[in-house]
């Protein structure tokens, strides 16, 4: 299917990779592996043909149709869920297009035994045909269980993707890739935006994918689950085995053995045979014996040891202050945006030293608890902070707080203050960026190099508290493993949302369940909670989760009438509309509060202020209303 030959690209007079080769095959699925930096997701480029190589060439089928998961990704504002994800049906759209021209135009006719109606009613004849042949009766049902196999609810389809956050917009974007009928499929980190039970549904979808897959992943259990050959970039070099990931690596530790100890055979007779050559030299006799052991020495093969990019980051989290023994104290907390709760009556109490795990499924209120205690967004209820209490966050999408278009020192020097300003260069380094690397502008670095450069600035201000959502996104797996290693050693509070059980083990002494707008907790590890919910894996919680939210959904779609799902389709559309306007109002209403809280008199001078504000508020008073206005027609509707 692909072929590649002799690839190579450089930056900044360095090569990434050098005249590398190999072939793709139908029924291939690679993993691409690598330390962050290493160069593949530019490989993903090169092969989706966006990016050029210096030397080398990619011989492919002229038919061969190539879909690129990219991990940025741009979005047409103001269509559906449903809208967009048939955007990658463009064939059949622009059918459906011709075939409704057509038929409007026989609608305004009434020259029935006219050459021209004849000929419009032939071609609605071979573009009806045309259209079946390429799926157009199918493609609605088929669009609909892929974005409900990646998390999607049915009453998600006709919500705007404006109102949606960049993990969901990235499962509608791998929602059209797997519509599309590719012949060879790109993903570049497809499971950083997935809850559990959304990955294992894609790890159904690959298994069957009959063409070949390149996945970028630092996954394990993923890797291991869907690949079947893995290629590694290091040091400008590929391996190349067809193996799974965990395989490959035992695979690629006996090799190197190998080749260590036959390298250190052969250079015990490389050693007895100079010995030779200057026993020799030194007899008049002995002399062409002495030059043939020299020919035969220069015509050897030297052995050579695979390399090993060992380099890894240097974390420390060190404890700033002694905060008091409670650290955060939550009653009665609850968020909702209208009627629609996300958390109810949640009582928190935690205790200097604790380190606890967040998890359930996504949308159960994790990420969103982790922000009301940082004070990001407003709440119900009470949350205290205790005496000195000082919170580092990471959030889930930390990279994308990075401005893009400065360099790596810049980032770090604009965060700084004067008292480490002059310690961010060594700082950089322990994270990986060295010499000139630091003036490379962050738009250009990898998801992963993102993330560490993120870590880096995190650690710019003293914390004793540490929230972290997702924080191994986009890390690849020796990287993770610093982290993990840092976080252990870390003595203040830890606070860590993750799906990832092998990041978790070893890490936290309580686990948090969300479900239900509520939290349960179990005073144990990872592993504890795991025994206590009577499954192995985090995978196997989710997948009993989803059957029994599957029955439920499917009883009640068979009682919707295709009236009430019009009309749900309308509502629901309405609804997100106004959920998105009440989160930005709200934002709106806390900014002027903090600049109140600021610099009161400053603030009320500015011309109409207190008229401004009590709009601002009577507006998101109304729009609360019709929130729940809308919402008990949709839930008259459900029940009916």
């Amino acid at each position: 299917m692909l072929n590649i030959h002799n690839l190579s690209i450089s930056f900044g007079g360095e090569f990434l990779f050098e005249e590398i080769s190999f072939r793709l095959n139908a029924g291939d699925r690679v993993g691409l592996i690598g330390k962050n930096g290493a160069g593949k997701s530019t490989m993903l480029r090169i092969l989706s043909k966006e990016q050029e190589p210096d030397t080398g060439q990619i011989a492919m089928d002229k038919e061969v149709k190539i879909g690129f998961l990219k991990q940025d990704i741009d979005f047409v504002q103001g269509r559906t869920v449903l809208e967009e994800a048939y955007e990658a049906f463009i064939e059949i759209k622009s059918a459906e297009r011709k075939i409704d021209d057509i038929n409007a135009q026989l609608a305004e006719r009434t020259d029935y035994e006219s050459e021209s109606y004849n000929e419009l009613i032939t071609q609605l004849s071979d573009l009806t045909q045309h259209y079946e042949v390429l799926g157009g009766y199918n493609y609605q049902g088929e669009t609909e269980r892929v974005l409900q196999g990646l998390g999607f609810a049915r009453e998600d389809f006709e919500k705007v993707t404006d109102t949606f956050s960049g993990g969901w917009r990235m499962r509608i974007e791998l929602a059209k890739l797997l519509l599309q009928n590719n012949d060879v499929l790109l993903l570049d980190e497809p499971t950083n935006h997935l809850d559990i039970e959304s990955i294992i549904w894609l790890e159904m979808f690959l298994k069957n994918y009959s063409g070949a897959v390149v996945i970028v992943s630092h996954d394990k259990m993923f890797l291991d689950n869907v690949t079947n050959r893995t290629i590694e970039i290091s040091l400008g070099r590929i391996y190349d085995y067809n193996k799974p990931y965990s395989k490959y690596l035992v695979l690629r530790k006996e090799i190197r053995e190998q080749q260590l100890a036959a390298q250190k055979n052969q250079s015990k007779q490389i050693e007895q045979t100079e010995k030779l050559i200057e026993k020799f030299r030194a007899k008049a006799s002995k002399a062409s014996m002495a030059q043939s052991l020299i020919k035969k020495l220069d015509k050897i093969d030297r052995i050579e040891v695979d390399e090993d990019d060992n380099a890894v980051m240097n974390v420390n989290f060190p404890v700033s202050i002694q905060p008091g023994k409670v650290v955060i104290e939550a009653s009665k907390v609850g968020k909702s945006y209208g009627e629609k709760d996300v958390l109810q009556d949640i009582n928190l109490l935690v205790e200097r030293g604790s380190k606890i795990a967040f998890v359930g499924q996504n949308g159960q209120g994790k990420t969103t608890l982790a922000k009301i205690i940082i004070d990001e967004i407003s709440h119900l209820g009470d949350l205290k902070l205790g005496h000195n209490v000082e919170i580092g966050y990471f959030a889930q999408n930390q990279s994308e707080y990075l401005d893009g278009d400065i360099s790596i020192h810049e980032t770090m020097i604009n965060a700084a203050n004067e008292k480490n300003r002059s310690k961010v260069r060594d700082m950089l380094g322990a994270f990986l960026f060295r010499g000139d690397e630091v003036d490379k502008k962050v738009k250009v670095l990898s998801g992963g190099e993102r993330n560490r450069l993120a870590l880096c600035k995190l650690l710019l201000e003293p914390f004793n508290v540490l929230v972290m959502d997702e924080p191994t996104n986009h890390l690849d797996i020796k990287s993770k493993n610093v982290l993990k290693e840092a976080l252990q050693r870390f003595e203040g509070t830890l606070i860590l949302v993750s799906h990832d059980r092998d990041f978790l083990q070893g890490l936290t002494n309580t686990v948090y369940e969300f479900k239900n707008k509520n939290i349960k907790e179990y005073l144990g590890d990872i592993d504890f909670y795991l025994e206590q919910r009577k499954v192995s894996d985090l995978r196997d919680i989710e997948k009993r989760d989803q059957q029994a939210k599957e029955t439920s959904t499917a009883k009640t779609t068979a009682k919707q009438s295709y009236e009430d799902q019009k009309k749900l389709k309308s509502l629901n559309n309405r609804l997100s509309n106004i959920e998105s306007k009440i989160n930005k109002l709200e934002r709106e209403i806390k900014e002027i509060d903090v600049e109140l809280a600021i610099n009161y008199d400053q603030t009320i001078a500015q011309p109409n202020f207190f008229d401004n504000y009590q709009a601002k508020k009577e507006m998101l008073s109304s729009l609360m209303e019709d929130w729940e206005n809308l919402q008990e027609k949709i839930d008259g509707l459900t029940k009916t």
